[in-house]
């Protein structure tokens, strides 16, 4: 039985569970990246999400605005919504590329949000988004599953808690799993327009887990997982990069203290973009999973919107660190033992 869900009514401002996203700051209002659970009898404000319309005037109006931004439509969804990338930086091929994909699975929204807050980051002038642009040519593909964000499918979302989002494109089809034959439009597109296009050499790929994930058998929640590519046919110097990108994403949010990663247990199947791209293009790929999603038919798979603030800011502290990591070099160096015996994520739910 679907709970009540408010209309969609807020646009413009990154308004999150009371509280304003400032720069690297989450104001008043906001419980930790580790809880609460959503109890099963509260209301899922999703409104407090950018929706498709939102999220393009948000872009648009960035764009117009900054001389730093290049706004590209790179194809179509099921339903005809347009697909958005937001360029940065020279293009300068010298230049290491970083790819951060959002939303890939439509009922995990919190990275999209990261996504946003970062693009308007690196709209502004300050000399560390300076030098970043200088040395690092950024690629943001901010929610690819635009259907399934917005409800949008040709099948019933009843069974879901809220009724407004879902993992799938309107087509039904995990788009996660399609990066081999890539018969949907959007990956499809994604691959022609921007991995063939532009060739980047990292990619971090954001996503979201049930709520119930713990470090290892600890029993302490995480905030997200992390995981490189792990299918054998990976180049190991590609491996080793994505361990490096792995290890400056886990740096970040452990120095933040509210952050907990667990290592996250997946599979080795090329038609997952973390091993997909890795395999085909040599991509350096990460996936890092949120905690809790914005609907879900599994209730323990469902957050409470109180966390929103943490979760986006943990995002966008990844999304920063990558990208003053390789603007330095200093992601060359960074030490990847930690992955030796960081405790592989359990889950505690239904």
């Amino acid at each position: 039985m679907k709970k009540q869900i408010l209309p969609l009514t807020v646009a413009g401002t990154m308004l999150v569970s009371g509280s304003f996203l400032t720069g690297n700051t989450v104001l008043a209002g906001d419980n930790g990246p580790n809880g609460p659970n959503y109890g099963g009898n509260e209301t899922i404000k999703n409104e407090r999400l950018h929706s498709y319309e939102e999220m393009v005037s948000f872009l648009e109006k960035v764009d117009k605005r900054s001389e730093a931004l290049e706004l590209e439509v790179y194809g179509q969804s099921v339903k005809g919504r347009d697909l958005y990338l937001a360029k940065f930086g020279t293009m300068n091929e010298d230049n290491p590329t970083i790819l951060f994909l959002t939303q890939q699975h439509g009922n995990e929204a919190l990275t999209t949000e990261g996504a946003l807050e970062m693009i308007k980051y690196l709209s502004s002038n300050g000399k560390n988004v300076q030098d970043i642009l200088e040395n690092v040519n950024v690629l943001i593909a901010p929610r690819l599953n635009v259907d399934g964000a917005e409800g949008d499918v040709d099948f019933s979302l009843e069974d879901y808690v809220s009724g407004t989002h879902t993992r799938y494109n309107a087509n039904g089809v995990d788009l996660n799993r399609d990066h081999v034959d890539r018969e949907q439009p959007e990956t499809k597109a994604l691959h022609e327009n921007i991995l063939q296009k532009y060739q980047p050499d990292y990619m971090i790929d954001l996503h979201h887990q049930g709520t119930q994930t713990t470090l290892g058998d600890t029993g302490e929640l995480v905030s997200g997982s992390i995981l490189y590519p792990t299918n054998e046919s990976v180049d190991p110097t590609v491996v080793e990069q994505s361990k490096q990108l792995g290890a400056v994403v886990y740096n970040a949010v452990d120095a933040k203290g509210y952050g907990l990663l667990s290592k996250y247990p997946g599979g080795s199947a090329p038609t997952i973009s973390r091993n997909g791209l890795a395999m085909e293009y040599g991509i350096a790929t990460l996936l890092f999973e949120m905690r809790g999603m914005a609907d879900h038919y599994r209730d323990d798979y469902v957050l409470g919107q109180k966390s929103n603030g943490y979760l986006i800011q943990q995002a966008v502290t990844a999304m920063k660190a990558s990208l003053e990591a390789l603007a330095d070099d200093s992601i060359d160096s960074t030490d990847t033992s930690f992955w030796d015996t960081l405790p592989e994520s359990n889950y505690d739910g239904e």
